[in-house]
C-alpha cells in the first residue's frame, strides 16, 4: 500500500502524523503541500474518496484563510468554487493529508489514523 502524505514541515501536528507514520512502520511519499499543492483535480478525488464535507478541507486557523475571509464564502458558495479556492494555495488545505488513493484523512487524531491505516 503506497501512501502519498501532504504535509507541511513546520507544522506540529504534521509532525506528529509523521512520527505516528513512521513508528508504525508504513510505506509513504511525503510531499510537501505548499510547495507542490494538490491539483484542483487531485483535490476533488481526494475530497470524492474522503467521504467528508468539503469544508472539512480547508485549514480554518490558518492566517491565510481569516486574510481571504473566508468564512462566510465557505458557508455559501459551491462544490465546485470551494476546490477552486483549495487549489490556489496549500496553506488552505488542512493538513496532513494522508491517501493511498482509495481511503484519505484529513487532520491528525491518533485513532482515525489507527482505524483507516493499521486495519
Amino acid at each position: 500500500m503506497a501512501l502519498t502524505f501532504y504535509w507541511y514541515p513546520k507544522c506540529g501536528t504534521c509532525r506528529k502524523a509523521k512520527k505516528w507514520i513512521d513508528e508504525h512502520n508504513l510505506s509513504y511519499e511525503e510531499v510537501h503541500i505548499v510547495e507542490n499543492p494538490p491539483s484542483r483535480s487531485e483535490l476533488e478525488t481526494l475530497y470524492k474518496n474522503s467521504g467528508l464535507d468539503i469544508k472539512k478541507f480547508f485549514n480554518t486557523s490558518g492566517q491565510k484563510y481569516r486574510e481571504l475571509g473566508l468564512k462566510d464564502k465557505v458557508k455559501n458558495s459551491s462544490e465546485a468554487e470551494l476546490l477552486d479556492i483549495l487549489a490556489t494555495d496549500g496553506m488552505l488545505i488542512k493538513r496532513p493529508v494522508l491517501t493511498d488513493g482509495q481511503k484519505v484523512t484529513v487532520g491528525f487524531k491518533e485513532e482515525d489514523y489507527e482505524k483507516a491505516w493499521l486495519s
